[in-house]
């Protein structure tokens, strides 16, 4: 079955919400999931809501689009929206995967698809060739990865989708597919569930206390309470 992506559209313009979802609706693995108008909506409906493709304008009231992503680092695949060039480098360096110009035509409004699906991949885990290494085989950038299970600092849940981050790869890697699909596969001595939400390599904890853990990337997980036990006799 092919999968669908959940959209929302933020924009201040009416007309920009009527053009985007004319053309979320032609695309039949596209869900039109809602609109802001602001980025102080925008960021309760993505607190709020799960979703998959956002298009974000720049030139927004509150809160610009530049803003809003640096205020949401793990938001869903961003793609900008806008009449203005000026902002593109900042908007490539807050990953986002398009950069497209008013009026959007649906030539390249597709095009910008095609490369947010790049993204999203199914996974298999296989062995290395004459070794017994263990590796994760993904797509990045629309490139197959084969990403070494030591290499994986940890995995998180997104719906029906994954983000998983690792120590080979500089973005976080998105992987359709349910992190309990993934769990059962990765059944690996330091490859552990501490969290309904998260999957973690216990050789990239950098920190840990009952409640929480400190990867070697910085990012601070929370440890759910059925997982704590586990998870206390494995870093003993």
């Amino acid at each position: 079955m092919e999968p669908t992506y959940r959209c929302l559209i933020i924009d201040d313009e009416t007309p920009a919400h009527k053009a985007l979802t004319a053309h979320i609706a032609k695309c039949e693995e596209l869900v039109y999931s809602g609109s802001a108008f602001n980025g102080m909506e925008a960021l309760k409906m993505l607190n709020e809501n799960s979703y998959d493709i956002i298009f974000l304008d720049i030139n927004m009231p509150i809160i610009s689009g530049v803003e809003l992503m640096e205020m949401q680092p793990n938001r869903p695949l961003t793609i900008i929206t806008t009449a203005y060039s000026d902002f593109a480098l900042s908007a490539y360096q807050n990953d986002a995967i398009d950069y497209l110009l008013k009026p959007i035509s649906f030539e390249k409004f597709l095009k910008a698809i095609e490369k947010a699906k790049t993204y999203y991949s199914g996974f298999s885990l296989k062995k290395e060739n004459n070794t017994k290494e263990k590796v994760l085989s993904c797509r990045v950038n629309g490139q197959i990865t084969e990403i070494p299970l030591d290499d994986i600092i940890y995995i998180e849940s997104l719906g029906n989708y994954m983000k998983l981050f690792s120590s080979r790869v500089n973005l976080p890697i998105i992987i359709y597919g349910s992190l309990s699909s993934v769990s059962s596969e990765l059944q690996v001595n330091n490859v552990v569930q501490i969290h309904r939400s998260f999957i973690v390599n216990t050789n990239k904890i950098q920190n840990f206390t009952s409640k929480s853990l400190t990867m070697i990337n910085g990012e601070v997980l929370p440890v759910g309470r059925k997982y704590q036990i586990l998870l206390d006799n494995l870093l003993k």
